[in-house]
């Protein structure tokens, strides 16, 4: 009988039994120690048994959030048809012109009858735009109203603000004109800034060159794809220029919703509704100061979260203030109001919310102990006789050989001019027999008892004998400038940090505040180590995020609600407020969280646009806006930590430039903030009215033990090699240079780590060995670090007052 062939079994498949499990992971014991149930990936017959159910759980899931969207799309929706109050909620509409060439006015006129006004109140409303920008608007025809700003054309700043707290923002291009440079650089602010804002696009065309239907397809398709190059979410292109086109837009802007009302970071912000809505009322006696301070009354809704009058809140371009409290306002449909307590209807407006003890102040600096740095004052005789010597120092006589000029004067230093050999008697040399030296710095000595014919020369050392360069020679200079910051941008990412060693001046003494590391990533550094006195005035939390979640959490719960129209009462705001601001922009009134007016340690994560090529290094002047509000800095650059974790120790190596492509962090001093607030890196163009987008990100964390280490990395080259072992040279120029950073360990650039043994000779040279054979054309590197300290911001101050002045005002100005 044949022997029978050898089969496998059909599986090799073993399914072992739950319940007799006796070497569990560590996930399913951390599960198990959390009370949680055994999940779908568990046991075999668990996973069967929910499987047969699963598409009933998938499709109760999938309605459950079907219901959830549809119901908030309800509440949006009863937003702007009723509030609390039992009035209409204005949508706030904003209209950029992005060309010059249109007509705003003519936009307007279009678009006024297409809200269902009678000619009277359009008449009304075109006066009322004559004057101020920012006027309410019925719309009848849609039951509706709307709170229309029209910013002036290309300015971003007002643009920006405006569009900040706008349900839509309306787009207005030109069907013949192109979009500049200038309205290209705005259109990225927007798109860095807005977030739940509906964009519209929307086309004009001259009256001298309608547009005609063969033109107008391709016209629209070429602006639908310029719109969507900066905000994707664009359907269509509207147009105004007819009344049947108009209805459409006007119909788009009156029932279509914002994508969030309720803003879940705990922001609010309230919009003055109208010109006549802004009022200020002086304290004292002095009406006619712009210093003078008062109140400020500004009729608003409030929208975005609840605003509570206990947190402070912040007037773009004025700064932080206080609030005195928040009244009820009568509603916009002018019906009478009752109250739930009272049976009178004349009972008056109620008070919504009034400061109590736990009200924020207007402190942002702490007050550092500075007793242990006492310094000594200068005293009165001291103060009134530095002006004297400041006049006696302008003019200055000395000897000089016969026929010297007043430049070659300039730098001969007399004896009494702090020629110190004298003083320090045999330790000088003996002069060599030419009448002038140079000594260390390059200054000329004349020995005057060997020069026979000498003459008094008079030096003029006022700081005003400077003279400006020739127009031309001013132009070849920045040039010149510019394209040496090119090449330390070019050199920097060519070679990274790489230095050279001075030899004036010994590296012990040149790098003395630089330290090593074994490793930058593990290696422990004190964060709280030689702070400068900066960090005595600035406040850090114990946990940033604990206390972010916190203050959010309060600010959503406490307050006036979401869409009451209320009166906030603002105490302590300048005359100047109301009297220079700018017709044209909305007067704006954002809510600040708790401690968001303290000065603490920011860093923002940014991504440079790829659209600008100029150089951008650390600490070079940049323009920062974070919401509302905008800074002066001066940033310091780091590298970001993929998925933002501080590592073990919290270093983080600095940058010299901001490049393209990486994610960096910016740091610099300014006032706390929450959440992931957009910001905007931007730069002054003097050849242009708006200024250049560097970059853009959004908030980080406040973190001030954040150590940002700047690197440097000293080279030598391998003079001998021996396997193992080498003599390096030109890392150091003195033996005791060698001694001084003997414990720094060493790396090659070919991936070669190593150490000091030993120094030879006086010159620098020394004997280095490393874990692997060194090859004769690597070179051997060392690196130093350095922690850095952010500047002071400053609050920005545009160069040029937009503040327009009235006819009296300039005929003051022209008296004065």
């Amino acid at each position: 009988m044949a022997p029978q062939a050898h089969h496998h079994r059909p599986t090799l498949k073993q399914s072992n039994k739950s319940f007799k499990s006796k070497h569990a992971s560590k996930g399913s014991l951390k599960t198990a120690a959390k009370g949680k149930t055994e999940s779908l990936g568990g046991a075999v017959g668990t996973r069967k048994a929910v499987e047969a159910g699963s598409k009933r759980v998938r499709l109760n899931q999938q309605a459950q959030k079907r219901d959830a969207k549809q119901r908030t799309s309800r509440e949006d929706a009863k937003f702007f048809s009723t509030s609390s109050g039992g009035g209409k909620v204005p949508r706030v509409v904003t209209v950029v012109p992005l060309v010059p060439s249109v007509s705003t006015e003519r936009f307007l006129l279009t678009l006024l009858p297409s809200l269902g006004l009678s000619e009277e109140d359009i008449a009304v409303i075109s006066s009322k735009f004559n004057e101020h920008s920012s006027i309410l608007v019925p719309a009848p025809r849609f039951k509706t109203t709307l709170l229309l700003n029209v910013v002036p054309p290309l300015q971003l700043y007002p643009t920006l603000d405006a569009a900040l707290v706008s349900d839509t923002v309306i787009l207005l291009l030109s069907s013949v004109d192109e979009v500049q440079l200038e309205g290209e650089a705005i259109l990225r602010c927007l798109q860095g800034q807005t977030g739940g804002v509906n964009i519209v696009s929307c086309v004009q065309a001259p009256a001298s060159n309608p547009l005609t239907p063969a033109s107008r397809s391709l016209v629209q398709k070429s602006l639908l794809s310029f719109s969507r190059y900066f905000f994707p979410d664009v359907e269509k292109i509207f147009c105004a220029d007819t009344p049947s086109e108009s209805l459409i837009l006007a119909r788009s802007l009156c029932e279509s919703l914002p994508a969030t009302i309720h803003h879940a970071d705990g922001r609010s912000w309230i919009v003055a509704e109208g010109d006549a809505a802004v009022a200020w009322e002086a304290t004292g006696h002095d009406n006619d100061s712009p210093e003078q301070l008062g109140l400020l009354r500004v009729v608003g809704t409030v929208r975005g979260s609840s605003m509570s009058a206990n947190r402070l809140v912040h007037l773009p371009g004025f700064g932080d203030y206080q609030v005195a409290e928040i009244v009820e306002a009568p509603p916009l449909d002018g019906t009478v109001r009752r109250h739930k307590n009272s049976m009178d209807a004349d009972s008056g407006p109620r008070t919504l919310s009034t400061p109590d003890d736990g009200a924020d102040d207007l402190t942002s600096h702490n007050v550092p102990d500075l007793l242990a740095n006492e310094q000594t004052w200068p005293t009165e005789e001291e103060m009134m006789s530095a002006p004297a010597q400041a006049e006696g120092s302008q003019r200055k006589v000395k000897r000089v050989p016969k026929g010297t000029g007043t430049y070659q004067a300039a730098w001969i230093f007399d004896d009494e001019d702090g020629d110190v050999e004298e003083e320090e008697g045999s330790g000088s040399e003996d002069m060599d027999d030419d009448a002038a030296e140079l000594d260390e710095e390059g200054s000329v000595h004349y020995d005057h008892d060997e020069v026979e014919e000498m003459e008094e020369i008079e030096l003029d050392t006022r700081e005003d004998r400077y003279q400006d360069l020739a127009p031309e020679d001013e132009e070849a200079e920045y040039a010149s400038y510019l394209q040496s910051r090119k090449r330390a941008q070019q050199d920097d990412m060519s070679f990274p940090d790489e230095i050279d060693t001075p030899r004036h001046i010994a590296a012990r003494e040149r790098f003395q505040r630089y330290r090593g590391l074994r490793s930058f990533r593990t290696s422990p550094w004190d964060p709280y180590e030689n702070l400068p006195l900066e960090y005595g005035e600035i406040f850090q939390f114990e946990n940033f995020a604990a206390t972010s979640k916190r203050v959010v959490a309060e600010a959503i719960a406490d307050g006036v609600e979401v869409g009451t129209r209320v009166i906030i009462v603002i105490r302590d705001v300048p005359k100047s407020v109301v009297s220079s601001r700018h017709p044209s922009s909305p007067l704006i009134i954002h809510g600040l969280l708790r401690h968001e007016h303290k000065q603490t340690v920011l860093h923002f994560v940014v991504q440079r646009n790829t659209e600008y090529s100029e150089p951008v290094a650390a600490k070079d002047p940049l323009i920062l806006c974070v919401g509302p509000r905008r800074f002066d800095i001066r940033p310091l650059l780091s590298q970001h930590v993929r998925g933002g974790g501080k590592g073990v120790n919290n270093v983080h190596k600095s940058e010299r430039f901001l490049r393209h492509g990486m994610a960096t962090v910016v740091t610099t001093f300014g006032p706390v903030c929450f959440g992931k607030a957009p910001c905007l890196l931007l730069r002054h163009n003097p050849d242009s009215s708006v200024p250049d987008l560097v970059a853009m990100g959004s908030f980080l964390s406040s973190d001030p033990t954040r150590i940002i280490a700047k690197r440097i990395v000293l080279t030598g080259h391998p003079f001998k090699v021996h396997k193992k072992t080498a003599t390096i040279r030109y890392m150091f120029f003195n033996r005791e240079d060698v001694d001084y950073f003997n414990s720094v360990e060493l790396h090659t650039k070919y991936g070669r780590t190593g150490h000091v043994r030993e120094a030879l000779g006086t010159h620098g040279y020394f004997k280095a060995h490393f874990d692997g054979p060194i090859q004769q054309m690597d070179s051997i590197c060392m690196s130093l670090y350095k922690r850095q300290f952010p500047k002071w911001s400053e609050a920005y101050k545009p160069t040029a007052t937009v503040a327009l002045l009235s006819e009296e005002e300039e005929a003051g100005m022209d008296v004065e």
